[in-house]
């Protein structure tokens, strides 16, 4: 049997709902964590197959989408210099700052490469010695080895022309920043999990403990999903609040060990970080150490990049939807002044953004659109 097809069985599929709708009769809100279920639970039409007792609350997993517009103003800025190169991966090219982005630049020609991995750079820099590489570093905890590595072989090899912009940010403090605000009811969490393939199941336990809150790490296709559902319901039903691991064919209890060791070679927690629409999250991303200074764009440019915080668009409501207080389909200019080639918000341009999710499966497919 095909693997993939093996998670995508209908008759599996079918029997968990029936499975889930037998169980659950109390209501239940479940904030899946990470943009790339919120696009299974979308593209597959999940939230048909569950009862009128279950909910998704979207939340803050995507982290193109919680980028503050001053830190994209940050990259803009570091692109229009003399002499540097701008690297950076994926969406980030199209979210849009305070005034335009990154690939509006580039159409202006600034020198602006999208990349398929932070390696790339090594490359880019070799073939411009004369130019400095400035890479835009960011993820959650699942690029973040990526990014350690480069500055790995950057400090092996001694190489002069390449310096990082860190934007890495991590899952649990957002989780719990949501948790304790406590405007979105959230019963229990699908924990992300990419992200728990590096930094092991274990990270959640003191967040369940802490809220009396299940958390189940899915897999992304919709057989993991529904099972993990299932493990929600029945975790709710007797009253329980632990860390379950559904992924278990690729995420362990201690997570990846050397990546982990790697990524506290060369970097270390923030004091606080603005989250888009979210605000200040004390401890809830990474930055150079200070040993390695010499390759922190932060530190180089100090004296030209923006500090002020720079608020959203007022009719977007992208903030709202990354806190799980509001769905895509009530914003106002959703499908209208909002579409992925004319974004207002950051949640509509990520591939993993809520918005982008609901525009291209249908806003209509979740249980209470109108």
């Amino acid at each position: 049997m095909d693997l993939i097809e093996g998670f995508r069985n209908p008759e599996h599929i079918k029997a968990l709902s029936a499975q889930i709708k037998a169980e659950a009769k109390t209501p239940i809100n479940i904030m899946e964590v990470c943009g790339g279920h919120t696009h299974t639970i979308m593209k597959f039409g999940i939230p048909q197959l569950l009862p009128e007792t279950v909910e998704f609350v979207h939340g803050p997993g995507c982290p193109v989408c919680i980028m503050p517009k001053e830190r994209i103003d940050a990259a803009l800025v570091l692109a229009k210099q003399e002499g540097v190169i701008l690297a950076t991966l994926g969406d980030m090219i199209r979210v849009p700052g305070s005034k335009t982005s990154l690939q509006q630049l580039r159409s202006q020609g600034a020198d602006i490469r999208a990349l398929y991995s932070p390696l790339d750079v090594l490359k880019i820099a070799k073939e411009n010695p004369d130019k400095k590489v400035v890479f835009f570093a960011i993820g959650f905890e699942t690029t973040t080895p990526m990014s350690a590595s480069l500055i790995d072989k950057v400090v092996k090899e001694d190489i002069k022309n390449i310096l990082i912009h860190c934007n890495h940010v991590t899952v649990p403090e957002p989780m719990e920043a949501i948790m304790a605000d406590g405007d979105a009811k959230i019963d229990a969490f699908l924990g992300p999990s990419h992200v728990s393939v590096i930094t092991g199941s274990s990270m959640f336990e003191p967040l369940a403990s802490k809220f009396n809150t299940p958390i189940v790490v899915a897999g992304f296709e919709p057989v993991d999903v529904m099972e993990s559902i299932l493990r929600i319901v029945r975790q709710i039903n007797r009253g329980e609040a632990k860390v379950e691991n559904q992924y278990s064919r690729a995420v362990s209890y201690e997570g990846n060990v050397h990546a982990k060791a790697l990524i506290n070679k060369y970097f270390q927690k923030r004091s606080h970080f603005r989250w888009r629409g979210i605000g200040d999250i004390p401890k809830s991303a990474l930055e150079l150490r200070p040993e390695y200074a010499h390759l922190d764009a932060e530190v180089y440019f100090k004296d030209i990049l923006p500090q002020k915080p720079i608020d959203d668009h007022k009719r977007c409501i992208c903030g709202q939807i990354l806190k799980g207080r509001a769905k895509p389909y009530e914003c106002k200019v959703f499908g209208k002044a909002c579409t992925p080639t004319s974004p207002m918000g950051s949640c509509m341009v990520s591939s993993e953004g809520a918005c982008a999710a609901y525009y291209r499966y249908g806003a209509l497919l979740t249980k209470g659109a109108s």
